[in-house]
């Protein structure tokens, strides 16, 4: 790592919220985009389990496996010199005991090289947060639509509409920061939610389709790229359609390939 390049850290995070300064957060799922995110001043970089329907086409994240978690967030740090990178801990990985949630969190910190781990649920996790943070491993919660508990909910569906599930939410947010979380992930839900919950904790919290209140923002690259054209959920803005330009890059490579025109006698070696 460069001298000049200072990592950033939770304190960081907690630091950035306390200034209002907003922090920027984006998924990676490889060294080559990671390295791109980075040099461009990313924050916080997830290896989500979203890596699970992006680039493998499962229709949702609950098949994504410890291993393939790993193996993505070993990659992604490779790319990495400033950014905190987490890495989302798969379906029934922490779940089922406290005790297999040390080993499985233990092993993403200790295999990929990370800073931290994303798990998903309010209260009911607080005790499994606690013992993780105990045992020196960050966590970063997660709040609202929580795609692990998808058919649980009901499918993709905005939560914390109404006054008791708003304190809910405020309940579930109080308590992942006193078991230690240093963020937590908002998804889905009212931006009035969102504030409320915003205002209630003194960790960061990153929004994804919950509005401007939050302490930053998170989209998955992919979708703000412009690459993945089957999702349009009203909170995406596209900031790119690299779609396009994929297809319209083949089309010319194939033309220039069938008419013989590549390639070229300034692509080719002499003898």
């Amino acid at each position: 790592m460069p001298d000049d390049i200072k990592p950033v850290t939770t304190m960081d995070l907690a630091r950035m919220k306390r200034d209002g300064r907003r922090i920027v957060m984006l998924t990676a799922y490889d060294a080559l985009f990671a390295a791109l995110l980075d040099d461009a001043g990313v924050d916080v970089i997830l290896v989500g389990d979203s890596l699970n329907t992006v680039l493998c086409g499962e229709p949702t994240t609950l098949s994504a496996t410890l291993e393939q978690m790993i193996y993505h967030g070993r990659i992604v740090r490779r790319g990495v010199s400033r950014a905190l990178v987490a890495v989302d801990m798969p379906f029934l990985s922490y779940q089922v005991s406290v005790e297999d949630a040390k080993l499985t969190a233990g092993r993403v910190l200790k295999e990929a090289g990370v800073e931290g781990v994303k798990l998903e649920g309010g209260a009911p996790m607080a005790p499994t947060v606690a013992a993780l943070v105990e045992i020196g491993i960050p966590v970063m919660g997660h709040l609202g639509f929580t795609p692990q508990s998808l058919h649980a909910l009901g499918g993709y569906r905005v939560q914390g509409r109404g006054a008791d599930a708003v304190r809910g939410l405020v309940d579930d947010a109080r308590a992942l920061e006193d078991a230690g979380a240093f963020s937590i992930v908002l998804e889905l839900m009212p931006s009035d939610a969102a504030r409320q919950v915003t205002e209630a904790v003194s960790i960061p919290t990153i929004g994804i389709g919950s509005g401007p209140h939050c302490d930053g923002q998170v989209l998955v690259l992919h979708d703000m790229l412009g690459l993945n054209r089957g999702f349009e959920p009203k909170f995406l803005k596209r900031y790119a359609e690299l779609a396009d330009d994929v297809q319209e890059a083949v089309r010319s490579y194939a033309t220039e390939v069938r008419e013989g025109r590549y390639p070229d006698p300034d692509h080719a070696y002499e003898g």
